[in-house]
């Protein structure tokens, strides 16, 4: 939305217009700093942990200890692993999901829970993303039901902000709102900011039980689905191609990739065909 270059208005003034920070555009325009060396490094980990995710830090240095890197320690795959917001999902959760100190715990409501219908549930989650000089984060907000991505931000620091904002977005497309709101843990999701925007329109929250990242597991195939057919086919070179490219690739996927779950029709189609029979219903 902000224009850099515009002939009239100042970079600070469109901030202040659509109320966004001026730090928040400029870190925007950055991302993650690290070695060429250890950006290749995380590459490598994020397609092993995608593949693999019961697996720690341990295992996935054996295997690239395997590929011929000796030298790479476990503490420099630990350190990795950390920023890029992973760990396996066996015996703990991600360490994207710790909790900030002193945030409230919600129970987790989907346990037994028939899911049949858009809108029941929505859910959340976050996700590493490399780029050619750096990283960043992909957050999304997701129909369970019918797999369709409601909005999505990108960011390239796990502070709350960016989930705030997606999920701001989400609710201002969509004129029905979830019954239940499920996420992970984290900080990001626990937080005042995050879950004072649900208890506002009414929304129950459910987080994810500990130690079980499967609990939010239809954004967790997500993930997959996003990474081999998109991320791991390109090299973005800056946060703003990755943008044009997710825009692009959430079109296909909402509303021409179809899902084997559906009997190929898109998300698009059992999302909008199922809420709008509800409606007139």
């Amino acid at each position: 939305m902000i224009e850099p270059k515009h002939p009239k208005i100042s970079i600070a003034r469109q901030c202040e217009l659509i109320g966004l920070s001026r730090s928040s555009y400029y870190r925007e325009e950055q991302t993650g700093k690290e070695s060429q060396e250890n950006l290749e490094l995380m590459k490598r980990i994020d397609e092993i942990y995608t593949k693999y995710p019961f697996l720690g830090s341990r295992k996935i240095r054996e295997m690239i200890k395997g590929e011929g890197r000796d030298r790479i320690n476990r503490k420099r795959i630990q350190r990795l692993m950390k920023l890029m917001g992973i760990a396996s999902i066996a015996p703990r959760k991600k360490q994207t999901s710790l909790p900030g100190k002193g945030h409230k715990k919600y129970p987790y409501l989907l346990r037994g829970l028939k899911i049949s219908r858009p809108n029941q549930v929505w859910c959340s989650d976050i996700t590493f993303i490399r780029l050619r000089g750096g990283f960043a984060y992909l957050t999304v907000v997701m129909d369970w039901y019918s797999r369709v991505v409601l909005s999505w931000e990108v960011s390239v620091t796990l502070t709350e902000d960016f989930c705030v904002s997606a999920l701001e977005r989400a609710i201002r497309t969509h004129s029905q709102l979830p019954e239940i709101f499920n996420t992970d843990q984290g900080s990001q999701y626990t937080g005042e900011t995050f879950t004072s925007v649900l208890k506002r329109h009414g929304i129950r929250i459910s987080m994810d039980s500990k130690g079980r990242a499967m609990d939010n597991i239809m954004v967790e195939r997500l993930w997959r689905t996003v990474k081999y057919e998109e991320i791991y086919l390109r090299d973005y070179e800056n946060v703003a191609e990755l943008k044009k490219a997710l825009k692009t690739y959430f079109d296909f996927y909402n509303n021409i990739r179809p899902h084997q779950t559906f009997g190929g029709k898109t998300p698009s189609e059992i999302y909008w065909g199922e809420t709008e029979v509800k409606k007139a219903a």
